[in-house]
């Protein structure tokens, strides 16, 4: 028996049970970050990195589903994404169709996802955006954890889409753009986002140790508590995701007051 491993563990147990589920989060945004750098640290190639970077994935998942959360949303390829080398994209791209087809055959506890895209799919690759649409049709009645999928997913892309909308929708109603800005509010925005309906997210966690957004749900998260953390996405552990969890329980959230 390996006794740093047994207390590790039972470190791991006492730190989820003093959780009080009552302040957890609905909705947590992940920037899934570190997947090259720990395929470089561990002497393996760039696609075996997005490949353990995807397995994490499922595990998340599944420990999100075990602590209640509703909603998450995965930043899994951003609209700056698409510039990688063709070779290093390709290969990307084809581990992310391989992932959501798992993600349609429910977690590993056998429930179920909600699978929705968020991006923009003109900017995919025709067979990823096809994949996404099938998807996200078949899993529209699922009740277990909703997982909103950010391929091909720019912050501004969105507001910017978000205000194209309602342009166009006031174009078509005859409306002049004087008329519309003279009524624009937040909740219009929001209405016309691609996580329209949704809760803003409670909780965005970072891996990797950088300290920044990257264009992630830019105007979602006005109000969010953010954790940064240092492990690589392919090494994020269930304990990570506790303390993270247990860091915001914690806050005194004040919501710009």
């Amino acid at each position: 028996m390996n006794l740093p491993n047994v207390l590790y563990s039972f470190y791991e147990r006492r730190l989820a049970s003093s959780l009080d589920r009552e302040k957890l989060p609905r909705h947590i945004g992940v920037v899934l970050d570190g997947n090259r750098r720990w395929a470089k640290a561990s002497g393996a190639t760039t696609a075996d990195g997005h490949q353990a970077g995807a397995e994490k994935i499922h595990e998340f998942l599944g420990w999100c589903d075990e602590f209640g959360i509703k909603v998450v949303t995965l930043y899994m390829l951003s609209t700056d994404n698409m510039g990688r080398p063709p070779e290093e994209l390709s290969q990307l791209v084809g581990i992310i169709g391989n992932t959501l087809k798992r993600l349609g055959d429910g977690l590993a506890n056998g429930h179920r996802v909600r699978v929705q895209a968020v991006g923009a799919p003109d900017l995919l690759p025709a067979g990823l955006a096809e994949t996404l649409a099938d998807l996200q049709a078949r899993t529209a009645d699922a009740e277990g954890v909703h997982v909103n999928v950010a391929v091909g997913y720019g912050g501004r892309r969105e507001i910017v889409d978000a205000v194209k909308e309602l342009l166009l929708e006031a174009d078509a109603a005859g409306r002049s753009a004087a008329a519309v800005a003279g009524e624009l509010s937040d909740e219009q925005i929001s209405g016309r986002l691609y996580t329209r309906g949704q809760p803003d997210p409670d909780l965005v966690i970072r891996t990797s140790g950088e300290q920044r957004l990257s264009g992630f749900l830019m105007w979602q998260s006005a109000y969010s508590e953010f954790y940064f953390c240092e492990a690589l996405w392919p090494d994020f552990r269930r304990v990570d995701f506790v303390r993270a969890l247990r860091d915001f329980a914690s806050r005194k959230r004040r919501f710009g007051s």
